[in-house]
């Protein structure tokens, strides 16, 4: 009995050894081979990058000490503290890498081990699960850029993923009911963790809430009637904002605030797609009429000031997130697809005058801008093939 026992073991070990997961590091939003074209093309002097880097090094989070919290009022000034110091980690981060100044990478590691201590997000609000989303997106693509640096140790990279297991697995594991930007945020905050983490079991909790909420969040004429979702309350009317016109690519909060919501909804929704690129799984083939029609229509309605038609509202269109290159990256510079008016907007109006770091939509020129990666992940042409039920 013992031995056919320990014939068990080692089949179920085996099993689920050939199961698992291998992640990909740096595999969240950024991979090896993007940092790698990055870092070169700078090195040369090339634009866009040696612009954004000399914009990244004129930024105050450059220099930024940590301010970690043991824990975090989502309705406080506490929001503004973990916003800040996430992005001064990943700031900090990708100037290590780009430059090798290693004076980077210990002021990114200080602030990613100062929030080890943190316990738990205490506003009892889905403004928690929301903050949550906000800082984990962010914070956990600067822990995978620095997992390259040997100056942070094995039981530090362990204190900052029980830290995430501790404090943000409990935000981000129950979807929002609020609108679909604040659910994809959570969503591109569990992928990046994920990765860090090697956490397939959260891995692919987060590819089955983006499949579920994406065709409730883009919408294709096809679909006939908007893809029902928790939340919406049965009204998809009054939950879309009351569109007057349903047209390919419009997002479920076009007409709330196109020029504000919208924009963190696909901005989050491709960073979680281009994780899942990286960890040979691909969600943008499934999703490219979806995501393409979207980036298209909000493109031209920013480009002619115009909301074609969709709304009775003249909705203002002022933001401008630095959040197109991502998807620009994948669909233009991998596959091929014309997006014209995406690429018009990229240049007349994103890089020129596109806040650079807005919670969870950060230095995506730098980062994808005409990025053209030597090798993409072998396993990522498929489609994705971990099984999901809908």
């Amino acid at each position: 009995m013992k031995t056919i026992a320990a014939l068990l073991f080692v089949v179920v070990f085996c099993v689920r050894s050939v199961l698992a997961r291998d992640f990909i590091h740096p595999g969240a939003l950024n991979s090896r081979a993007e940092l790698d074209f990055v870092k070169t093309s700078i090195q040369a002097g090339a634009q866009p990058w040696q612009g954004e880097l000399d914009r990244l090094l004129r930024s105050s989070f450059t220099s930024r000490t940590p301010h970690g919290l043991t824990n975090l009022n989502s309705k406080s000034g506490d929001a503004n503290v973990s916003r800040d110091d996430a992005a001064a980690a990943y700031t900090q981060a990708l100037l290590w890498y780009f430059t090798n100044d290693e004076t980077y990478a210990k002021r990114s590691v200080a602030i990613l081990n100062s929030w080890t201590n943190l316990q738990a997000f205490t506003s009892g609000s889905d403004q928690d699960r929301l903050q949550a989303g906000w800082i984990g997106a962010v914070m956990a693509p600067a822990a995978e850029i620095m997992r390259g640096y040997p100056g942070w140790s094995a039981g530090e990279i362990k204190n900052l993923q029980a830290m995430f297991r501790r404090a943000f697995y409990s935000q981000l594991n129950t979807a929002s009911h609020w609108n679909g930007n604040v659910d994809l945020t959570q969503i591109d905050a569990m992928m990046a963790i994920a990765v860090f983490n090697e956490d397939e079991v959260e891995f692919n909790l987060g590819l089955a809430r983006l499949k579920v909420r994406v065709p409730a969040y883009f919408y294709l004429a096809a679909d006939g009637v908007p893809k029902p979702i928790a939340g919406d309350g049965g009204n998809p009317q009054k939950f879309w904002s009351a569109p007057t016109k349903w047209v390919d690519g419009l997002t479920q909060e076009t007409c709330r605030d196109n020029g504000h919501h919208a924009q963190y909804g696909l901005g989050s929704a491709l960073h979680a797609a281009e994780t899942a690129w990286h960890q040979g799984v691909d969600v943008y083939t499934e999703n490219q009429s979806r995501f393409t029609a979207a980036m298209e229509l909000m493109a031209r309605q920013f480009l002619t000031g115009s909301m074609q038609g969709v709304t009775s509202n003249n909705l203002p269109t002022l933001d401008r997130y630095d959040t197109w290159e991502v998807g620009y990256h994948h669909y233009h510079d991998r596959v091929g697809v014309a997006l014209p008016d995406t690429r018009k907007l990229i240049l007349e109006q994103v890089r020129p005058h596109a806040s650079r770091a807005d919670w969870n939509l950060i230095y995506e020129t730098l980062t994808h801008g005409d990025v053209l990666e030597s090798a993409p992940p072998k396993s990522a042409a498929k489609t994705n093939s971990v099984s999901i039920q809908q």
